[in-house]
């Protein structure tokens, strides 16, 4: 017997390249812009909040910015673009990982944004190889 719920995932779960451009900036989001600090406006992720641990938060942001690696890897983008983008990754590894005062070891992290990075590299392949799953992002202004 079979439970069937009508009620949707949160995430697209298909491998077609739109459903993939929206998990990866959804995962984005959630490492790099999580919420916004009041006060000062900087926005922060689950990868801050993770290098506040000493060893361990870097090696678990580490594993969830190698995701969208592995996203752009099943999307077939080219060695190089996936290099670029494993680099972004294990730099934002080290910077957090030679952080001697865990605080201190944050700024690094809230100044790199390697996900961010990985997310334009990913949405310059798509917008090339895929242009159907391209989004025209701009603001919307009222009709005078």
């Amino acid at each position: 017997m079979a439970i069937v719920s009508k009620q949707r995932l949160p995430f697209p779960v298909g491998t077609d390249p739109q459903s993939v451009r929206q998990r990866v900036e959804a995962m984005e989001r959630v490492l790099e812009r999580l919420f916004v600090i009041p006060g000062i406006k900087q926005s922060v992720g689950l990868d801050a909040i993770l290098d506040v641990v000493p060893v361990v938060g870097d090696v678990a942001a580490a594993a969830l910015g190698a995701y969208i690696v592995w996203e752009g890897r099943n999307l077939g983008m080219s060695k190089f673009q996936l290099a670029r983008m494993s680099g972004n990754v294990g730099l934002n590894w080290l910077l957090g990982l030679f952080s001697v005062i865990p605080v201190v070891g944050v700024v690094p992290t809230l100044l790199f944004r390697s996900n961010s990075k990985n997310l334009k590299i990913i949405k310059r392949h798509l917008d090339k190889h895929h242009a159907s799953t391209a989004t025209i992002e701009g603001r919307v202004s009222k009709p005078q």
